[in-house]
């Protein structure tokens, strides 16, 4: 459904570090950057899967806070590792790996902060085996 998303952050440099550190678990790189002298005014940077730059972070007027995106993982233990490099990378504990079975009964998540406080999630709903 969705090609990529992006939004503004406050700093781009920490937030790129951020993000290069918290979704390799996930198996997201970054992909590729782009300066202001290319586009005319906005920095950015582009992470994913190789050649699919899916996730964006970049320059520009913030215009929400508290911003929430989930990210697939393929596996539970991903969403553990994503969890843990985030917290390394000086991500803020929003929910520990586990199941929420509110939202269905193999919703496995874990959710942190990003420099912003933008919550970030990873998911897996493959049941457990």
């Amino acid at each position: 459904m969705l090609d990529h998303l992006g939004f503004a952050v406050s700093d781009l440099r920490r937030s790129h570090d951020f993000y290069l550190r918290a979704l390799a678990p996930l198996g997201y790189g970054l992909v590729m950057s782009l300066s202001k002298e290319q586009t005319g005014g906005y920095e950015g940077h582009a992470f994913g899967p190789q050649h699919e730059p899916a996730f964006w972070i970049g320059t520009g007027e913030r215009t929400s806070t508290g911003l929430h995106v989930a990210l697939k993982a393929k596996s539970r233990e991903q969403v553990d590792a994503f969890h843990a490099a985030a917290l390394a990378a000086g991500g803020r504990d929003n929910g520990a790996p586990g199941i929420r079975p509110h939202y269905s009964p193999d919703y496995y998540g874990a959710f942190v902060f990003d420099p912003d406080g933008n919550n970030i999630e990873a998911v897996c709903r493959i049941p457990a085996q």
